[in-house]
């Protein structure tokens, strides 16, 4: 069944249509979908910016859940003030741990 969509058609370098590409590949989609969105003014989707959602929200998990064993420590009734201060100097190495990476993680962006 033949089409109703009209084609059209432009020239390019192979350094051009290369860029295009990776662009394209980069945005997670077909050349032919790049290139009329790109055209058309329309976003582009970064499958680079997905990617560094997804660890930021790891690591914000990882946060939590740190929180979680720090309250966990301080209600602890049975541990010495001794220990517990050596708990909460290991959950604040790990919270400063993951503050780092969330950092590095925001800089990549």
């Amino acid at each position: 069944m033949p089409t109703k969509k009209m084609a059209l058609w432009c020239y390019v370098n192979t350094e051009e249509h290369a860029i295009i590409s990776a662009n394209a590949e980069m945005a997670g989609l077909s050349r032919s979908t790049y290139i009329k969105r790109v055209c058309l003014g329309q976003s582009t989707p970064s499958l680079e910016k997905q990617h560094a959602r997804r660890e930021l929200l790891k690591i914000n998990a990882d946060l939590g859940r740190l929180g979680g064993l720090f309250k966990l420590c301080l209600s602890e009734k049975d541990t010495s003030i001794q220990a517990l201060h050596m708990e909460v100097r290991r959950v604040l190495r790990e919270i400063e741990a993951r503050q780092r990476e969330l950092k590095a993680a925001i800089a990549r962006m």
